[in-house]
């Protein structure tokens, strides 16, 4: 069966459909049954054998790449999350076709926001490559 990634992302990609307050600012009953929503999401998926794993992810983070074979690694905090996408978490799902991928993927962005209303927030469903693409090793 095909794994996909759903991610969440605290902001970017296409327009908002319904522009809702960043989570800091909501009334904390509202957080309360947000992530209520996501608990109980994991729970359906792993009753129906499709969860793989789910993260939250807080919206710092740190860029690191190779300093070189005698250097440390090399940091940055940018750029900036200001005018960068950041992924706020994920699903990661063991299902039996894209279609029912993209099922979750809805329902998952009909998680509630700010007075219970549904977010329809963006949800970026990537499939997990098993093999390496044709043309990837060619020179």
């Amino acid at each position: 069966m095909p794994k996909y990634l759903l991610l969440k992302h605290y902001r970017g990609g296409p327009e908002p459909h319904h522009p809702f307050p960043t989570m800091d600012q909501w009334d904390p009953a509202d957080v309360d049954a947000h992530m209520a929503f996501m608990r109980h999401v994991n729970d359906v998926l792993r009753e129906r054998g499709e969860h793989v794993d789910a993260q939250a992810l807080a919206p710092t983070r740190t860029w690191v790449r190779y300093g070189g074979p005698d250097a440390a690694p090399v940091t940055t905090d940018g750029p900036h999350p200001e005018t960068s996408d950041l992924i706020a978490g994920w699903f990661m799902v063991d299902v039996d076709s894209y279609e029912r991928a993209l099922e979750i993927a809805a329902w998952v962005s009909s998680e509630p926001g700010p007075a219970g209303e549904p977010l329809y927030e963006w949800i970026d469903v990537r499939e997990v490559m098993e093999h390496t693409p044709a043309g990837a090793n060619e020179a």
